[in-house]
């Protein structure tokens, strides 16, 4: 049965297995946990029995990098039935990807490559989400990611491109504050109004996560804290959206367990500052997602 979640959360990496394998300070611990689906997307293995373990703990959603629902290929099936499959064995509040796509003519490039933000974008995008969401019998998730780069085509912003994508295809946001932080840092935009525009009602997580700042350049690490400029626009968004599902990410450079939790901790005193109690706790009837 699927578990919603709410308040804090992490990402679970092999690093911190045998920490949640452990019983944690009821004080000092994630409410649930982000998995990335391709690290256990296999027949069998470790991977899977330490999923099964720590599954037994913690609510879980699941977060791919690997769907590239951008792509002019055709979306691979024989992946969107292997995350069914997985999704059957964790049951996730909900699945999600990225905005992006990741390879071409059947080759991953191993990278999250950003959208044209365009009108024959939108409609490429909008059946191949619905396809998706009809083969896993759930709603897409979909993460805004960071770009370094435009495209001369687009014919309209990233945050009018995410907001229309949301309409017109009904799937829902994964609202990731670091990225609306690094992207705007390169392409000289108001990252408020990006966050302004986005439906709340539609925007069911938030990621945060740490980043290098080259000066002219800001790159999308995972490999640091969360830096000032980011926990000020994650008030910003708790004021404008009110409160969502809430975790850092870190993907290199990963600190003991305790670090994070403390940094994780971070997040909930802010929101607590910004919001009343009532609209952080858990719904008394949340609704899972099937």
């Amino acid at each position: 049965m699927t578990t919603p979640v709410h308040g804090f959360g992490l990402g679970l990496r092999p690093e911190h297995y045998s920490a949640f394998e452990s019983p944690l300070s009821r004080g000092l611990r994630p409410d649930w946990l982000e998995i990335i689906s391709e690290n256990y997307m296999v027949p069998g293995g470790r991977p899977l029995h330490h999923l099964d373990r720590i599954r037994r703990d913690y609510p879980m959603v699941m977060h791919g990098v690997s769907l590239s629902i951008g792509s002019t290929d055709d979306l691979n099936l024989d992946y969107l039935q292997a995350l069914k499959s997985l999704a059957a064995r964790v049951q996730p509040a909900w699945v999600s990807d990225h905005l992006c796509w990741t390879g071409v003519d059947h080759r991953n490039l191993h990278d999250l490559l950003p959208m044209p933000c365009t009108e024959s974008a939108l409609a490429h995008l909008v059946p191949r989400i619905q396809q998706v969401q009809e083969f896993l019998q759930r709603p897409l998730v979909l993460e805004n990611a960071s770009s370094y780069v435009r495209f001369t085509a687009d014919e309209m912003s990233e945050a009018q491109f995410v907001a229309e994508l949301l309409r017109r295809s009904g799937c829902q946001l994964l609202l990731d504050v670091n990225n609306v932080y690094v992207s705007s840092r390169n392409h000289g935009f108001d990252p408020r109004d990006y966050i302004d525009r986005m439906p709340a009602s539609q925007v069911v997580q938030i990621h945060l996560a740490g980043h290098e700042d080259r000066g002219t350049l800001v790159v999308d690490t995972h490999d640091a804290p969360v830096c000032d400029a980011v926990w000020q626009l994650y008030v910003y968004t708790l004021l404008r959206l009110g409160f969502k599902p809430t975790m850092i990410e870190r993907d290199d450079h990963i600190p003991p367990l305790n670090d994070l939790l403390l940094e994780l901790d971070q997040a909930r005193q802010l929101a607590a500052t910004a919001l009343k109690p009532t609209q952080i706790a858990a719904p008394r009837a949340a609704a899972a997602i099937v």
